[in-house]
């Protein structure tokens, strides 16, 4: 309570409270911006710090994280485009509902998963951070491949009546994930030559490519009006906050992705982006009416925004606790603190324990102050939906270019966006899979550089030997044991049942 206390009354302060509310309105518009990710939010939000001590440059940095987050969201329910990476899985549901004309129930559901998610990992990060923080210093590369592997155990079930098709998406988006450098030897791999490709795929300029670029091109050759729920001429649509009934549907659904973003976002490089794909992952597999997620549910929203959020809260736990920055942005917050003369650590939550509860409170007032902003904000996306798309499909695509461009202010991400955006409608026309394909980009990097460095600590005169040591290793074999059954089980749940009744 004092911990509490002390937060409440730094975040309450008229003029820092008035920034926290500046910092969400910023935060959810660079969210919802295509192209601007999570930690560019936050760098974008650095030099209004400058004049600002440390306590309350921690507070106003971690508001602008959270509600970028949950601006994402927004434009990737509305035009599937996902506004930050880690909003990539919400386009599965979310922009069907929006098709549909359910738009602002689908905007609803969104922004209060988010608030819940957040809020939980908050809650989590000021009574649990340093056995937490203990926690995840136990997980080795090992183990952090395992969860990321776990991530790609969705493929089987992205599309069961086209699974050879989409396997083979998800391994065409795990070659693109090995071009550039070699992550422990730095030798250029699939490189042709060209020093642009020598840092690799830009995963923001593929996605905006595949998602916004495709999807307008689809819209092209075969016009769908858009519309949204209720009467947008009128100006009264906004987000339609979920009835008690809808969000106790999916209390489970935000409970248990709330739980396991918060640990992903506990471990080092892990992120958001995992944690909402390995969210929408584990809740297709444990449903009970799986071929619902991808045609518009709202679990297959509550689980990825509410992942999403928690990993928020929890990337702040080893960086508060350890000075060991949970992800990108946790690291450019700690950056700027740097400057500031903190020394991020240990002794920072003895010495100074007010960081951890200005952090706190900060979250716990930003993810309510989120839902009244991006309500606001939401009211005038939604109406956008009202324009023909002779004049929003144009628009999007000048949004996507801007986004591609400001990744590294390079012409070559907005060709790179453009090749993407042309090979996606290619992909989708054969019947292939496009969110495999992007699935296997975001999650191969990661895997590829945890499992070898996993082989390279691992004890073992051959590569089998290697791999039992690896295997060994409690936590890494039991998820990797989940992830073969989560693999196969969608190839074998039609023979089990054949073979049942034929037995009858």
């Amino acid at each position: 309570m004092e911990l509490l206390t002390s937060g409440l009354a730094v975040v309450f302060r008229p003029s820092m409270l008035f920034m926290v509310v500046v910092a969400v309105f910023l935060g959810t518009l660079f969210g919802a911006l295509p192209g601007v990710s999570g930690t560019m939010a936050v760098t974008l939000g650095i030099p209004f710090t400058y004049s600002m001590n440390a306590v309350d440059a921690i507070v106003f940095l971690v508001a602008i994280y959270c509600a970028s987050i949950t601006g994402g969201g927004m434009t990737a329910i509305l035009f599937k485009i996902p506004g930050v990476p880690s909003s990539a899985p919400t386009t599965y549901d979310g922009y069907p509902m929006a098709q549909r004309g359910e738009a602002g129930k689908a905007l609803g559901m969104q922004l209060i998963c988010s608030a819940v998610g957040g809020i939980f990992a908050a809650l989590c990060m000021l009574l649990l951070s340093p056995q937490l923080t203990q926690a995840a210093l136990s997980f080795g590369p090992a183990e952090l491949f395992a969860i990321s592997f776990m991530g790609l155990s969705i493929l089987t079930s992205l599309d069961t009546d086209n699974i050879c098709r989409t396997i083979i998406s998800g391994m065409l988006g795990l070659l693109m994930a090995c071009i550039g450098l070699d992550p422990l030897l730095g030798v250029p791999r699939l490189t042709f030559g060209t020093r642009f490709l020598t840092s690799g795929i830009e995963m923001i300029p593929v996605m905006i490519g595949f998602f916004a670029v495709t999807e307008v091109l689809k819209q092209t050759y075969k016009p769908a009006k858009l519309k949204a729920v209720g009467d947008t001429s009128s100006g009264k649509l906004s987000a339609e906050l979920p009835s008690l009934k809808e969000f106790l549907s999916v209390k489970w659904v935000v409970l248990r992705c709330s739980v396991v973003g918060t640990l992903i976002g506990i471990l080092p490089g892990a992120g958001a982006t995992i944690a909402s794909f390995l969210c929408y992952s584990m809740e297709q597999k444990i449903s009970k009416t799986p071929e619902k997620f991808g045609t518009g549910c709202l679990e297959g929203i509550a689980a990825p925004e509410s992942g999403n959020n928690a990993a928020t809260g929890g990337a702040m736990v080893p960086l508060l606790s350890l000075g060991i920055p949970g992800g990108n942005a946790a690291a450019i917050m700690m950056s700027a603190l740097v400057l500031k003369g903190v020394t991020m650590g240990p002794l920072l939550l003895v010495n100074q324990p007010q960081f951890l509860s200005a952090t706190f409170a900060s979250m716990l007032v930003a993810n309510i102050v989120m839902v009244i902003a991006a309500v606001i904000i939401a009211k005038i996306f939604v109406k956008v939906l009202a324009i023909p798309y002779s004049v929003l499909g144009p628009t999007i695509i000048m949004m996507a270019t801007i986004g591609a461009y400001a990744t590294k202010n390079t012409a070559v991400d907005v060709i790179l966006m453009a090749i993407s955006g042309v090979i996606g409608f290619v992909i989708v026309t054969c019947k292939f899979n496009s969110s495999a394909l992007i699935l296997g980009l975001v999650l191969g990097v990661i895997c590829e550089s945890n499992l070898r460095r996993a082989y390279t600590i691992a004890d073992g005169d051959t590569l089998l030997a290697a791999t039992m040591n690896i295997l060994s290793r409690p936590v890494t074999g039991v998820i990797m044991v989940i992830c073969v059954i989560a693999l196969l089980w969608p190839v074998l749940k039609p023979i089990i049942a054949k073979k049942k009744s034929e037995g009858k």
